[in-house]
């Protein structure tokens, strides 16, 4: 299984970018996913989840009521949507899914070590 983000690039503060994650050889029909942000020096940065069984949503501090998630009805393709960028938001964005019979509990969410498929990383610029 393979994940394939893109979208990325650069857009004025305020703006609006839609990112998307494709997966190859695995839909996202049961699991979790989730999108993860990094910029040079500093860890990478929790950004939001969902579990599929139950849609249950988990956002970062720093982006609850700016970026959302959803998926296509083919269930091949994540999107990431973010609105009300602002600078701080550049960063290389990574999506993830947590593929496999386990469940991941809640809390675990929040943390790279709970996914095991990793797409490569698509760069957000945000300009001032």
């Amino acid at each position: 299984v393979q994940l394939q983000a893109s979208g990325g690039g650069l857009v004025q503060a305020g703006g609006s970018l839609r990112l998307a994650c494709v997966a190859s050889g695995r839909t996202f029909s049961s699991g979790s996913m989730g999108w993860f942000r990094q910029t040079p020096g500093k860890e990478r940065e929790f950004v939001l989840a969902i579990r599929w069984s139950d849609r249950a949503t988990y956002y970062g501090d720093s982006v609850k009521g700016q970026f959302t998630i959803s998926r296509d009805n083919a269930k091949t393709t994540v999107y990431l949507q973010m609105n009300s960028l602002k600078p701080e938001d550049t960063a290389v964005y990574y999506c993830a899914a947590h593929f496999g019979p386990t469940r991941v509990i809640s809390s675990s969410h929040y943390s790279a070590s709970a996914y095991n498929t990793w797409g490569q990383g698509t760069l957000v610029t945000v300009s001032s």
